[in-house]
């Protein structure tokens, strides 16, 4: 038995097409309902409002024939957790390390992925985190055009892989972060709109019409966001959910709805007896993110930091051009260090106006806060998809202000052998006309800043998306294999560290020169030569002895003698 229930509030008739078309019952609430005894885990299914075309379940669980076809009943309950132990992680001051299911290995599989949690936890990792699992169309995308969020994408596995991807994560002693998109959908397979007011014309995002979050029907489709992220906590065991873009949620309603999937989630934590997250990506350098409901914020658990990324991508790059212009400035890099974000309120010059508001280190603390020298984002998004150009001293160093700034760091899968690998933008759309806008929009976007046409990566061509593999081989090859073993000195010793672990604000400091400079953590100084050169750097309260150091080091009169490129930590 099971009973089939899909909300068209506006419908006259709605038919389960089963073998058969079988007229459903009107419930209240614009909901439609019909129980089949014959009906149970593995039917497949699909409903057709006023006679139209049978169209997937706006929560199907498992779409095992792509975002077109039917969906089919899965049975949540039949798996066996081996987790019952697991006591949860509270996310904020964790280790995180995102990946793509996709190109985190050459079969794209969750239980491929599954096969290398060992290299996670001897890492030092302590949060994986997914990027989006929703169905999507094709075989290979980034998964930010997904459109059955309730399903998990059939050629990662499907949804009873995914259950068993977080019990063996959770054996390993690994959280689960899951990225969700709720500001937009993909085009293709997009069958809400023939159901009910899932979008509103009366807001606009940069991905056309709103979802439907303080217009008519917006109840039930706010309803299905917040039921979609229990669900994932609840039948998934899921501890985090990373929100993709919530500055792109326009919501005019009394309550916001971060606010209300806040309070949903803490409601759920106390319920399952273990602590669940809310990470959010924000553009709007707004502290009020992470702040309580009660206090008027929006109640997430932490957020990412772009701020930070931009700041040490110009520290150890050089580039200046686009968003990265202001953080060119003297002491950009040591304001994120130290006050989260750079923009608190001044000017952005890409944005053309002020931006941002200042974070009160009386109010927050470091760990509510994501760094990271590299992301999807700020990979992808680059016209070749090319990770940072650096030196394996430079990405030393990079690892380093992370891994010992007050925030919680967050590494992008292959940073930690420095993997040559690039992360390009690649889809998989069927439709000759879809397939063809997303090529030339591509390449009119790189267009304005001078690339041509033909440099940029076909984001249809298979070869794109192969390139993206990572090459694990590279992790035993010199001199990958040297930083792999920085990585993992440094996050033991993060581990191991209480003045690292310290994450307030005012329990880090920094003193820099022309080309180098020396942040203090408690006991700890960490010591950076950003020329190419051997210089001396002069250390305030220089402890007794090295406890690392990429390059060569060494305690003299001045401070540290130290080699070109390189950074050394020192502890009492």
């Amino acid at each position: 038995m099971h009973t089939f229930t899909v909300w068209a509030p506006s419908a006259s008739t709605v038919s389960l097409v089963l073998e058969d078309s079988l007229e459903m019952r009107r419930a209240d609430g614009g909901w439609w309902e019909l129980s089949v005894a014959s009906a149970g885990h593995g039917t497949p299914y699909a409903f057709s409002v006023d006679g139209g075309e049978p169209m997937p379940d706006p929560r199907s669980a498992w779409q095992p024939s792509g975002v077109h076809g039917p969906s089919q009943v899965f049975d949540s309950s039949l798996f066996e957790w081996s987790d019952a132990g697991w006591g949860g992680r509270d996310v904020r001051g964790a280790v995180f390390y995102e990946l793509h299911l996709g190109t985190f290995t050459p079969e794209g599989t969750l239980e491929a992925a599954a096969g290398r949690l060992d290299h996670l936890v001897a890492l030092g990792v302590e949060v994986v985190s997914l990027m989006p699992v929703a169905a999507f169309p094709g075989r290979h995308g980034w998964g930010y055009d997904g459109v059955d969020l309730y399903a998990v994408h059939e050629p990662y596995g499907g949804p009873g892989e995914l259950q068993r991807f977080v019990d063996r994560c959770h054996a390993a002693g690994l959280a689960v972060c899951l990225d969700v998109v709720y500001n937009h959908l993909g085009p293709s397979g997009n069958y809400l709109g023939s159901f009910g007011p899932y979008f509103t014309s009366k807001h606009t995002t940069p991905w056309g019409p709103a979802v439907n979050l303080d217009d008519v029907g917006s109840s039930e489709v706010r309803r299905w966001i917040c039921d979609n992220a229990l669900r994932w906590y609840r039948e998934f065991h899921l501890d985090a959910l990373r929100l993709d873009a919530v500055h792109a949620f326009v919501d005019d309603s009394p309550q916001h709805l971060l606010q209300q999937l806040s309070l949903e989630t803490a409601a759920l934590s106390v319920e399952l007896g273990r602590p669940l997250g809310l990470v959010a990506e924000s553009d709007l350098n707004d502290p009020r993110t992470v702040e309580p409901v009660s206090d008027g914020g929006m109640g997430m658990t932490a957020q990412w930091s772009d701020d930070f990324h931009h700041a040490l991508h110009v520290l150890l790059t050089g580039e200046k051009t686009g968003y990265y212009e202001d953080f060119a400035e003297p002491g950009a890099f040591a304001k994120t260090l130290t006050q989260v974000f750079f923009h608190d309120g001044s000017y952005s010059t890409f944005r053309g106006k002020d931006w941002g508001r200042p974070v009160d280190p009386s109010k927050h603390r470091g760990g509510e806060f994501l760094a990271y020298s590299s992301n999807h984002d700020q990979v992808g998004n680059r016209a070749l998809g090319d990770r940072p150009a650096l030196t394996p001293g430079q990405l030393a160093i990079g690892a380093a202000l992370v891994i010992t700034s007050p925030y919680t760091p967050m590494l992008f899968m292959g940073e930690e052998w420095g993997a040559s690998t690039p992360f390009l933008y690649f889809t998989d759309h069927t439709e000759p006309a879809l397939a063809d806008a997303v090529r030339v929009g591509r390449r009119q976007e790189f267009a304005a800043f001078g690339w041509d046409a033909e440099e940029i990566p076909d984001p249809q061509d298979p070869e794109t998306w192969r390139r993206s593999v990572l090459s694990w081989s590279e992790a035993d090859q010199s001199p990958h294999s040297e930083l792999l073993g920085w990585y993992r000195e440094l996050l033991a010793f993060r581990a191991s560290s209480e003045d690292l672990r310290d994450d307030r604000l005012a329990s880090v400091g920094i003193s820099s020169g022309d080309s180098w400079l020396v942040v203090r953590r408690g006991a700890v100084r960490v010591v950076v030569n950003l020329s190419a050169e051997e210089a001396v750097v002069p250390v305030e309260g220089l402890p007794a002895y090295e406890v690392m150091s990429f390059g060569t080091a060494a305690i003299v009169t001045d401070g540290v003698q130290i080699s070109g490129e390189s950074v050394a930590i020192f502890a009492g």
